[in-house]
This record gives structure tokens, C-alpha cells and sequence, in this order.
């Protein structure tokens, strides 16, 4: 290899330092871009969001000083491991979304028997890429010192200021272009070739006379096979994207929609075979949907109940339970994802499971977020039906805290009665337990009751059912009103009354409630 300090470039001192600076823009928004996507197929795939963007933050970061002290052996040859360390960040980087996808879609999610796969995936692909993007700080400081010769601050300073710039214009085309326009896949594996095309031009447009021919063609080679490993991936997403859902949902999955809250999957048939996923849960089994609704509508339907508010419930389920009740004259649906009920209308299979409900003049739908639509209400209601997913999703949590009962309190009417999911209460009882001590902060009477459910019979591929959805061993639920409801009042119909025991005797005592600065779920 020849000596890098005497290299002469085939342009200007003044365009060299420029286009290095810009190499070090392009690999900055690529690092930041591979940083976003690993928190958002994790957030997605395993939840928790703040749990995972924890891990792949800090881990990354630590990495990064890791990859900067071993890029100090690497300095004399800066250019040649500039170029193949690209080449490698670019080959990780752009096929850690897939990677991820594959774990999770075909040794199960973090409960199933190879328990943590995707999790110990994530910390690898999070501790490989930090390692990369570390050492590429110090190598282009090096870049840029070999072009014009500067105090090591003022080149350090070029460096980050082009670094920061670049990570801004990464973290905003993540949300705005990346994902709207590739998807989670495509687009890491776009950024990956960017990645890649930049290194190399950086490294053979302007140091290649630095550079032996075997260097020129380590680089050359490395790059072309990355980005021709990227461009077969690219055009064999379709075709891994739908092997990886059959392996998730079986092979009976017919309507896969991907709207701007979630992804919608639809499986098999009608009734006791169809089955509902958002962002991969299973949310709705046909074989024991309806003993789940019923035991969280039918209590709180035992008192006036001309007016009901749904928040969540977008499938229409619950609103089919309370329209069987006399009296009922209005039901208000407050549903965030308009996909969910565009497919609870026209779906055969699920307009048929909710009743066809949503023909009913009674009923109507807003789309917006629970908590900020009970803020702007002006109206009461006698009942109010909380059917929002599990409060252990961070993203949800916000819905099950103290605040936001509070807000529920101020649309009850007198008398009125409120009915909340509370989750499992066998498998997570401090989650339960916290929602109903959260319900009795904003100042209701409370009865925690609990159903057991039948197993969904879902055995296409690793267990995906998540605990406290329909479809697991048991439901939880909360009963509330200014005064304390009478339980067994409450659930005298036979379908429920089958089902329904008290939770009181595995009660966990003294839990402080859930707030919007203190939430204390956990996935």
C-alpha cells in the first residue's frame, strides 16, 4: 500500500475537503436512518417502544465508542478501511430490517419457545452498526486532514457540523419519505445502497492514488457485491415479505392492509376460524370474540344506557353487544384507524361476526385519538365501553392512566357505568391491578371481574396470540361507577354469567396508580 500522506487528488484542495464533507452528510443520514429503523421494526415487531428504542440507543452509543477506539489502528490506511467499512455498515445496516422480520416471523415472538431471538438480534445488529458508524468519524477526520492540513479541532469541527447536518436531514426522510414511499424493508435496504455507492465514490473518485491496485480492487469488489446482494433483496422482498406472513399468520391470511396507525391482518373464514392481527397481535378470534364481548359490554348495559360511548372497537364487536340492549338510542364510536372500520364494513367475513352493526343509523363513528376526543366532548353518556388494546403497548399507555379516567368521569353521566379491558389478570396481575387502581384514582367505585376464555386453536406458525387479547387463557375487565356497581346485578344474563368470577381473591394490594408522567405498565 503507498503512503496516503503523499497522495495527490485529481481536484482542488477547496473540492476535495467539500466532497468529503459531503460523504461524511450522506454516511451520517444513512447511520441515522438504520438507528430509526431498527427502533421501529422492533417497536413493531417485539413492542414496547420505549423499552426498544432504550436498548438500540444506548448499545449503539456504547458501540460507537468502541468502533472509534479500534478505527485508531486503521488510520494509516484510512481510505482502503474507509471503503469496506462502508461497505459492511451498508450490507448490515440495509438488511437488518429483513433480518429482524425473518426472527421474528420463524422462531417465534419473545414468549415462544426460542425465547428472545428477535431481542438478541436487535442487540447484535444494534452493537454491529454502532461499532461501523464509530470508526467512521475518526477515519474521515483523517480523509480530511490528508486534503489540506489543519489544526485537529478545526477539521473534528467540519467533520461533526457536516455529521449533525446529516443526521437531521436522515431522522426526518425516515418518517416523511422513507417509510411512506419504500416501507420498513425496501427502504432500509435503499439507504443500504446509498450507503455503499457513497463510500466507494468518496474513496475511489478522490484517494485512489493513494490506493495499490489490490486496495482499488478490495474496495471496488466489496461494494459491488454489497450493493448486488441489496438489489436481489430488493427485488425478492415481495416474495420473503409474503413467505414471512404465511409463517406468521398461516397460509389462510387473505387481506393484509397497511394503514398509518397499523398493519391489518384478516385470516381464515367466517366465524369460528377467522381470525384479526394489528401490528402482528391477535386481536379478534372468531371461536370466543363474542363470550369476550359480551363480558365486557353486558355489565356495564345493566343500568340506563340510552347513550354509549366505544372508544376503540373500530370492529364493531362490541357495538353489535350493545345494540341487542333495549333502550339503546345512540353509539358513539371513537376509533383512531379508519382502516380497521372500512374493513368491519365491507369485510364479508367481519361485517358478518360484528352483525352488520355498522348499518344500524344508530351508530356512529369518529376517527380520532381516545384522549384527545374525550378532552373536546361536551356531552355525557350512560355508558362508556373502553376497548383499547393492552395496556403493557407502550404507545398505549397514555390510555389507561389516571388522566385519562379523569376525562371518562367527566362524560359519565349520573348513574352512568363505565367497563374497561384491563388485560390478563393470571399472567400479568400488576398491569391489571394497576389499571383498576388507576380507575378508582379519578374517583369511581370499582369491581375487577375476570373471564376465561377458551384458546384460540391458532397454530399456523409461532404462537402470536397476545395475553389479554381475545383468543388468550383469560380476560380481565373493571367495572366502574360513582357508586360501587353490583356485580352479580350486573351480569345476570346467562351468556356471561357462565363465565364471569370475581378477580378479588388474586388481588396484588397497594398499587399506586398509572399517570401520563409515571406510567408503570411494562410489556
Amino acid at each position: 500500500m503507498l503512503d496516503e500522506s503523499t497522495v495527490r487528488l485529481p481536484v482542488s484542495p477547496r473540492a476535495g475537503r467539500f466532497l468529503v464533507l459531503v460523504g461524511v452528510f450522506v454516511c451520517a443520514a444513512c447511520g441515522l436512518v438504520y438507528e430509526l429503523e431498527l427502533v421501529a421494526v422492533a417497536a413493531y415487531l417485539i413492542g414496547d417502544s420505549v423499552t426498544q428504542a432504550s436498548v438500540v440507543l444506548s448499545v449503539m452509543v456504547f458501540a460507537m465508542g468502541i468502533g472509534s477506539l479500534l478505527a485508531k489502528r486503521l488510520r494509516r490506511r484510512a481510505p482502503l478501511w474507509f471503503g469496506l467499512i462502508e461497505a459492511a455498515l451498508a450490507l448490515v445496516g440495509g438488511c437488518s430490517a429483513m433480518a429482524l422480520y425473518a426472527s421474528f416471523a420463524w422462531t417465534g415472538d419473545l414468549g415462544g419457545a426460542p425465547a428472545g431471538g428477535p431481542r438478541h438480534l436487535l442487540a447484535v445488529f444494534s452493537l454491529a452498526i454502532g461499532v461501523l458508524i464509530g470508526a467512521e468519524v475518526p477515519l474521515l477526520v483523517v480523509l480530511i486532514q490528508r486534503i489540506r492540513r489543519q489544526d485537529a479541532g478545526g477539521a473534528v469541527a467540519d467533520v461533526f457540523a457536516a455529521d449533525y447536518v446529516g443526521a437531521l436531514v436522515g431522522g426526518l426522510a425516515f418518517p416523511f419519505l422513507l417509510l411512506p414511499v419504500f416501507g420498513q424493508l425496501t427502504g432500509a435496504l435503499f439507504t443500504g445502497a446509498v450507503n455503499a455507492v457513497a463510500g466507494c465514490a468518496l474513496v475511489l473518485g478522490l484517494f485512489w492514488r493513494g490506493l495499490s491496485v489490490r486496495g482499488r480492487w478490495a474496495v471496488l469488489a466489496a461494494n459491488v457485491l454489497v450493493l448486488a446482494v441489496l438489489a436481489s433483496a430488493a427485488v425478492l422482498v415481495g416474495d420473503f415479505e409474503r413467505a414471512a406472513r404465511r409463517a406468521v399468520y398461516g397460509a389462510d391470511a387473505r387481506v393484509a392492509v397497511r394503514t398509518d396507525v397499523q398493519e391489518i391482518v384478516l385470516t381464515g373464514g367466517r366465524k369460528r376460524s377467522f381470525y384479526l392481527f394489528l401490528d402482528g397481535r391477535l386481536r379478534i378470534s372468531g371461536r370466543d370474540e363474542r363470550r369476550y364481548h359480551r363480558a365486557l359490554v353486558d355489565p356495564a348495559m345493566r343500568g340506563p344506557h340510552a347513550r354509549v360511548l366505544i372508544l376503540g372497537g373500530g370492529d364493531g364487536l362490541a357495538a353489535r353487544e350493545v345494540l341487542r340492549h333495549r333502550g339503546v338510542r345512540r353509539v358513539d364510536i371513537v376509533e383512531l384507524d379508519a382502516g380497521v372500520v372500512r374493513l368491519a364494513r365491507h369485510d364479508p367475513a367481519l361485517s358478518e361476526l360484528n352483525g352488520h352493526a355498522y348499518r344500524d343509523p344508530r351508530l356512529r363513528v369518529v376517527h380520532a385519538e381516545a384522549f384527545r376526543r374525550l378532552r373536546s366532548l361536551r356531552v355525557t353518556y350512560d355508558v362508556v365501553i373502553s376497548d383499547l388494546p393492552d395496556p403493557g403497548i407502550t404507545a398505549g399507555t397514555k390510555l389507561y392512566s389516571l388522566e385519562f379516567y379523569g376525562l371518562v368521569t367527566r362524560v359519565l353521566a349520573p348513574g352512568g357505568r363505565l367497563a374497561v379491558h384491563a388485560g390478563p389478570v393470571s399472567s400479568r396481575p400488576r398491569a391489571f391491578w394497576t389499571v383498576e387502581a388507576s380507575v378508582r384514582a379519578a374517583g369511581l367505585r370499582t369491581v375487577p371481574y375476570r373471564v376465561g376464555g377458551r384458546r384460540s386453536g391458532f397454530a399456523a406458525g409461532p404462537d402470536r396470540t397476545s395475553e389479554g387479547a381475545p383468543g388468550a387463557r383469560d380476560w380481565g375487565f373493571v367495572l366502574a361507577a360513582r357508586a360501587r356497581p353490583a356485580l352479580r346485578e350486573a351480569t345476570g344474563s346467562a351468556p356471561v354469567r357462565a363465565g364471569v368470577r370475581s378477580a378479588a381473591p388474586t388481588r396484588v394490594a397497594g398499587l399506586p396508580a398509572s399517570t401520563l408522567v409515571h406510567p408503570r405498565y411494562a410489556n
